[in-house]
């Protein structure tokens, strides 16, 4: 009896798809899969990149299915010379290798977009939400700060919700500095006691109407316009005039790009009420959105959404050319684009400089022998 020399064969399916699991960086997945055609074929009918992206992100449970919205391959029902489940597997390869790369390998930045809205605001809008986007408490010679109301009794808690720079972010950690009134006896300043922070989305047709409604009362109402889908410890606030860093147990991937932060507890009474007051100088929210080629579509207020995947935004990123943005391929072009193609831009984009060589077999496209052996 003949013994395989290929180590899948050998080591059987089971456990070979626990051992890939063990990878954590998604490149070194691409590597395995320029192995051989059968390797690759491996890879594709055991969803192990979708895999990755569960093991690196739960919060991708939600996603029910990926769709592309680009033309710039046939669109999967019109391939007549394969079956729909293997084009559908070979197309959540390439969107979850893509998507692994993004969320795991772009630099961290502040992913604040616009500031939603507030559970309070004192003086609409000289004291606005809006100020806490700025990185210094002072614009010329005005203070840029968001105050909340007074409150009597110091348990009374405060929100201000964000909008992401993207709807799919990964978020490990949020900055905070509370405000020091310098312009008052003693320089008070108005922390919190503690902070925890909210993630999720918008519910549908919701964030349009706020959008173009930025008056107090409206701001004051968007708590009511949201759904959560994680939630953090609480973690203390300290009574100083500082950016103050608070850390997630654990990068958290926000899918609907809604962030909250929930202000708790109030430690300073102003001097002229002996109100309890918080205030807020600036926010930052720190994480890696990402690539523009991924966008969601939430399909229920329990959180299950589309994952959309536009091919095109990957050739435009790697395209250097000026006319990218602004021309469209022939035709011709679009048609006739293969599977190989793409195999290859993931190995370009994951990998960079460290390419690695593959046999051109190994990636013929919709005739590899891969799909033939699905066949």
């Amino acid at each position: 009896m003949e013994v395989s020399n290929d180590f899948i064969e050998w080591l059987g399916a089971d456990l070979s798809v626990k051992i890939l699991m063990f990878l954590e960086d998604p490149s070194d997945l691409v590597r395995v899969s320029a192995v051989s055609s059968s390797w690759r074929q491996f890879m594709i009918v055991n969803g192990i990149c979708k895999q990755l992206c569960l093991k690196m992100f739960p919060e991708m449970s939600t996603v029910t299915h990926a769709i592309e919205i680009s033309n710039m391959i046939e669109p999967v029902e019109s391939r007549t010379n394969e079956p729909i489940e293997w084009a559908c597997l070979k197309r959540d390869h390439k969107v979850y290798a893509f998507l692994a790369q993004g969320l795991a390998s772009f630099p961290r930045k502040d992913c604040l977009s616009e500031a939603l809205g507030a559970s309070s605001t004192d003086n609409y809008p000289d004291e606005s939400i809006q100020n806490t986007l700025e990185p210094s408490d002072r614009i010329g010679q005005r203070a840029s700060y968001w105050s909340s109301k007074g409150e009597i009794d110091s348990a009374v808690p405060e929100t201000l919700t964000y909008k992401l720079m993207a709807k799919l972010c990964v978020i490990t950690e949020i900055h905070i500095q509370p405000f020091q009134v310098y312009f008052q006896f003693g320089s008070p300043i108005y922390s919190a006691k503690a902070v925890r922070f909210l993630m999720g989305h918008s519910i549908a047709g919701m964030e349009a109407q706020m959008e173009g409604d930025v008056s107090s009362a409206a701001q004051e109402s968007s708590h009511e316009k949201f759904v959560w889908t994680y939630v953090s410890p609480e973690f203390p606030m300290a009574h100083e005039n500082c950016l103050q860093k608070f850390k997630l147990p654990e990068p958290v991937l926000c899918i609907g790009g809604i962030l909250q932060v929930q202000l708790l507890g109030r430690v300073q009474k102003q001097e002229i009420d002996s109100l309890y007051y918080i205030c807020v100088s600036h926010v930052e929210v720190v994480g890696r959105p990402a690539t523009p080629a991924f966008d969601v579509e939430i399909l229920d207020q329990s959180g299950k959404c589309m994952l959309r995947h536009n091919p095109e935004q990957h050739l435009c990123s790697n395209n250097r050319s000026p006319q990218c943005e602004s021309s469209c391929p022939p035709r011709i072009h679009r048609f006739g684009a293969s599977i190989r193609g793409w195999e290859h831009m993931i190995l370009n984009t994951l990998l960079g400089a460290r390419g690695i060589m593959v046999n051109d077999y190994d990636y013929d496209g919709e005739d590899d022998d891969s799909d033939d052996q699905y066949n």
